[in-house]
């Protein structure tokens, strides 16, 4: 959408403009999710990798590495949102392109890592610590990524909409590892997590190029005269 387009758009049809300490309070939730984000992934990740080592399982080892993605994306978030950059609309665009690149580097690793396990027939063995660890981020995934999701909407924020889609990829990951873990402890169908994995790194390059393109950045301007162009001042809206 160009900028002539934008201009015929009816003011009503714009989210109302936010205050310079509205937008510093949005920004300090924004920064203590993405803290917590940080500090899950971690734990979460170095878990994983030693449940993945001590099993043997390739799904869980790269659900470990893949926390260490997200986790990059939870510090980006944090840069965008702490000093001036609050009101940077240059400090926005690098982060969404930074956040997107994370969605686009997770899909062929994931795709790749199941395409391994499904050919090569790998039957890991059980483990309790992953399944406790999968459940686990079923749960704290999904409430991190729709309250990071709703602030991205109040401040009209494409890099942490992203950010939040990535946590609701990790929930739809960890489900996909808890159901082949399941289904491999009880039923031994160790083909059930790279069959879903196939589906979750599509699901990646969908969220990845929708988050490219900026979904959302025309959600709240930036404040008048902070030396920045406001959200649909730019093409990050095309």
């Amino acid at each position: 959408m160009n900028s002539q387009a934008l201009r015929l758009v009816p003011p009503a049809a714009q989210a109302p403009r936010l205050s310079d300490t509205h937008r510093r309070r949005l920004a300090a939730r924004v920064r203590v999710l993405s803290w917590v984000s940080l500090g899950y992934m971690a734990l979460e990740g170095g878990i994983a990798i030693l449940a993945g080592v001590l099993a043997d399982s390739i799904a869980l080892i790269g659900f470990g590495l893949d926390s260490a993605v997200e986790g990059f994306a939870s510090a980006i978030i944090v840069w965008r949102f702490t000093g001036h950059r609050i009101f940077s609309e240059t400090a926005e665009t690098r982060a969404q392109k930074l956040v997107a690149l994370q969605f686009l580097l997770l899909a062929p690793y994931v795709a790749f890592e199941s395409v391994k396990a499904l050919v090569a027939g790998h039957h890991p063995d059980v483990s309790w610590l992953g399944i406790a660890l999968s459940a686990s981020s079923v749960v704290v995934m999904p409430y991190l990524g729709i309250a990071k999701q709703r602030l991205a909407e109040q401040l009209g924020s494409p890099a942490t909409k992203g950010e939040g889609r990535q946590n609701m990829l990790c929930a739809y990951l960890a489900s996909a590892l808890l159901l082949g873990l399941l289904g491999n402890a009880f039923f031994g169908t160790w083909w059930l997590d790279p069959v879903i994995g196939l589906l979750i790194a599509a699901l990646a390059v969908k969220e990845g190029r929708e988050a490219w393109r900026g979904e959302g950045c025309c959600g709240a301007p930036l404040p008048v005269g902070v030396g920045e162009p406001t959200a649909c001042d730019d093409d990050c809206c095309t």
